[in-house]
């Protein structure tokens, strides 16, 4: 056998895909602390999807065990960004979770979650969020920034395993989609109905130090209205008002100037605390093995 004969027949390794690059765009938001108040807005938007929506609905822990789910959650999204070599087998792993998630969705239309049509819009929430809620909270992004966010995501859309077919590839492409999703299949399903809710069941946290968990019994019936208060408030606040309207989500004036004197006071505080403390403990990992790197 020829050198050339053995080099056609040898087997070839696909690459994983790259995870965001270190000071881009999307490093230096989603590991911000502030990015916890713009996460409730696009995991609503997401089960807004009658697919998604039902998925959620009767495969999801996200009433018996909210915290726990949305612990996870949050380190998954973490790793896409700043997991390095990681980030691959994160996504690999998402969909090793997803394979068998499958059923009628609220239309009564049969779906499976990997279903590109479904997977895809889980992804796509990000970015409008990212935008929308960072105007408030972080900056107006320039056109040039927006761009390269959206390259970005593409980026983490590949890590999810999404092929490129099934993501708009242009800033201008993924406009066009996100309004047809909104106009022809988001609506206000029962999941995204009560991640709005400030009434209904949720389980205190039973994590921490013991006089943490003591503390918590005692005033859990408290803690619990306000924090579903807050919940609802920056899940609606933070939402783009277009998917606001398609959900049939009410915003008023006097709600949108209560958001903007809160997101100031954000906006302000958070760069001023210590790095232990403004960045998500994944995403200042990576930074610190960043500035180590560049020594």
């Amino acid at each position: 056998m020829s050198d050339t004969e053995s080099a056609t027949r040898t087997p070839t390794h696909r690459r994983d895909p790259e995870p965001p690059p270190p000071g881009g765009v999307l490093w230096t938001i989603a590991g911000d602390v502030r990015a916890l108040l713009m996460l409730p807005a696009a995991f609503t938007m997401q089960v807004a999807h009658p697919a998604i929506g039902a998925g959620v609905d009767e495969h999801s822990v996200f009433r018996t065990d909210p915290w726990g789910r949305g612990e996870r959650s949050l380190r998954s999204v973490q790793l896409w960004v700043y997991g390095g070599e990681r980030a691959a087998e994160e996504g690999r792993r998402v969909r090793r979770l997803h394979k068998a998630i499958q059923g009628t969705d609220t239309r009564g239309r049969r779906y499976h979650s990997l279903d590109p049509a479904c997977y895809s819009w889980v992804h796509a929430t990000g970015f409008p969020v990212y935008l929308y809620a960072g105007r408030y909270l972080l900056r107006r992004f320039t056109p040039a920034q927006e761009r390269q966010l959206y390259r970005e995501w593409l980026q983490v859309g590949r890590i999810l395993g999404i092929h490129d077919r099934d993501m708009p590839q242009t800033i201008e492409e993924y406009w066009v989609y996100y309004r047809r999703m909104l106009a022809e299949e988001i609506e206000p399903t029962p999941v995204a109905r009560e991640l709005v809710a400030t009434d209904v069941a949720l389980p205190r946290p039973e994590g921490g130090p013991l006089p943490v968990r003591l503390l918590l019994r005692l005033t859990w019936p408290v803690l619990r209205a306000a924090f579903l208060r807050l919940r609802a408030f920056v899940t609606v606040g933070y939402m783009p008002p277009d998917a606001r309207a398609a959900i049939g989500l009410e915003w008023t004036p006097a709600q949108e100037r209560r958001l903007r004197r809160f997101s100031a006071v954000v906006r302000v505080l958070v760069p001023l605390l210590p790095e232990r403390l403004r960045y998500l403990p994944i995403a200042r990992a990576a930074r610190a093995r960043e500035r180590a790197a560049a020594r």
